[in-house]
């Protein structure tokens, strides 16, 4: 009932059209200035300027702040609980979100250290103390608030909008999946390694859309995401990633686009599928995933309603 909790009498479209033509204007507005840039060389620049840690805050501080605009929206102008736009459960299951957060977590070390152990020469030892732990410090704050807008915006709200007024699971699930790997399109990674990164962008977006419908909530995803961005920018940084960093080690490999690159889409994130359905029993995929949304009935509609105005 992820989706069916906000088809209520209450539900306001115009309001959910305002932030999602505000975002996506921004993204276009922001890709048409950027045409012909590198950018790579003017985040360089930028660190050059104001250093690693003043340079990570400039990229990430936009979209951790449109997470609490985001909250603040969807709570005072939508009048609808944060816990809905997190999940169907009565509450927010935290131990979904860290379960996620430590699987993922536990794997990007493991082969963080495989990669070290086995072609050292990739690798230098970045890791300075001071710098480090202030940097960590930064993140451990603005990452979380980075990566759960980009889940509330595209798993969220824009899921729970377009699965209302089309009356379908699929089309949620197609558009955010798709949208959101082309946010991805000015990585400085993309400019690197060619547009066959967009292949994993788009591949995550997918994986992470399963995780919420099939699960019926955030929980899952919320915590992939923030350990995807918050252990990777820690562990390792380069000279031609978004995240320039003051990590513990630095590749300093030539990067050429592979097999890795499509890894994790076709392997890697299904079987992350098969661990999260066992542990937490889903079932009926085809309809979750592509079916019409349910019908309401009238003594669930007056429980969602009142759900949507309770405080969080």
């Amino acid at each position: 009932m992820y989706i069916e909790q906000v088809k209520n009498k209450n539900f306001n479209g115009i309001l959910y059209l305002l932030v999602l033509i505000g975002f996506f204007g921004m993204m276009v507005l922001n890709y048409i200035m950027s045409e012909g840039l590198n950018t790579n060389d003017i985040i360089t620049e930028y660190i050059k300027k104001f250093g690693m840690n003043l340079t990570f805050v400039f990229l990430i501080l936009p979209l951790s702040l449109m997470c609490l605009g985001l909250l603040f929206w969807v709570k005072i102008v939508h009048r609808q609980s944060i816990t809905s736009l997190t999940t169907s459960r009565p509450k927010v299951d935290w131990s979904r979100i860290f379960f996620s957060f430590g699987l993922w977590s536990a794997f990007t070390i493991i082969v963080t250290l495989i990669a070290y152990f086995t072609e050292p020469e990739s690798f230098v030892i970045n890791f300075k103390p001071v710098p480090f732990l202030i940097f960590l410090a930064l993140a451990v704050v603005l990452v979380p608030l980075q990566t759960s807008f980009e889940e509330y915006f595209f798993r969220g709200y824009m899921m729970q909008y377009l699965g209302v007024i089309t009356n379908s699971r699929l089309v949620p699930f197609l558009v955010t999946s798709i949208l959101f790997g082309l946010m991805h399109f000015a990585n400085p990674e993309v400019e690197k390694l060619g547009y066959i990164t967009m292949i994993y962008y788009i591949g995550t977006g997918f994986f992470l859309a399963i995780l919420t419908l099939m699960d019926d909530g955030l929980e899952l995803s919320l915590g992939f995401h923030a350990a995807n961005n918050l252990i990777g920018a820690l562990l390792v940084t380069s000279d031609w990633t978004v995240f320039q960093t003051h990590s513990i080690l630095k590749d300093v490999s030539e990067p050429s686009a592979g097999f890795d690159i499509v890894l994790p889409v076709i392997i890697i994130f299904p079987i992350l599928l098969f661990i999260f359905s066992k542990k937490y029993n889903w079932s009926n995929w085809k309809e979750k995933l592509t079916g019409k949304l349910q019908p309401i009935s009238i003594d669930n509609n007056k429980n969602l309603n009142h759900d949507t105005t309770e405080l969080s």
